[in-house]
């Protein structure tokens, strides 16, 4: 019986997905999805850092790394537990953090959870 209220139930976040938005636009595929999950998360951000700074010769000198890591992968957490759940509320008991702080994290970042519907519209097309 729970699981009958438990479909009943849609928050505004239902349709917030990172990997259907990205399907949606073309930029992945199963494929993709598959290489992808074979790799691991240093992996992967080695290789997004040696992809970034092929394009411009190898130099990105002066750009502060490690001190901006913290904030790049406290994002990607944010963004993440918003798609995984249907409530900001949900959200911030996923990171065990209050919903009042989950807020300022989203404030902080620029993140509108009002826009993470990412249905494509009709007039996209």
């Amino acid at each position: 019986m729970w699981k009958k209220k438990l479909r009943e139930y849609k928050g505004k976040f239902e349709n917030y997905s990172i990997r259907k938005k990205l399907n949606d636009q073309k930029k992945i595929n199963s494929n993709f999805e598959t290489i992808l999950n074979s790799l691991t998360l240093e992996e992967i951000i080695a290789l997004k850092l040696e992809l970034a700074a092929s394009h411009v010769n190898h130099k990105l000198y002066g750009f502060p790394f490690l001190r901006s890591l913290k904030y790049l992968v406290r994002e990607s957490v944010l963004m993440f537990a918003l798609s995984a759940t249907r409530t900001i509320k949900d959200a911030a008991t996923m990171l065990g953090i209050t919903e009042r702080q989950m807020r300022e994290e989203i404030e902080k970042f620029d993140i509108n959870p009002e826009d993470c519907n990412y249905e494509l519209s009709e007039d996209t097309n």
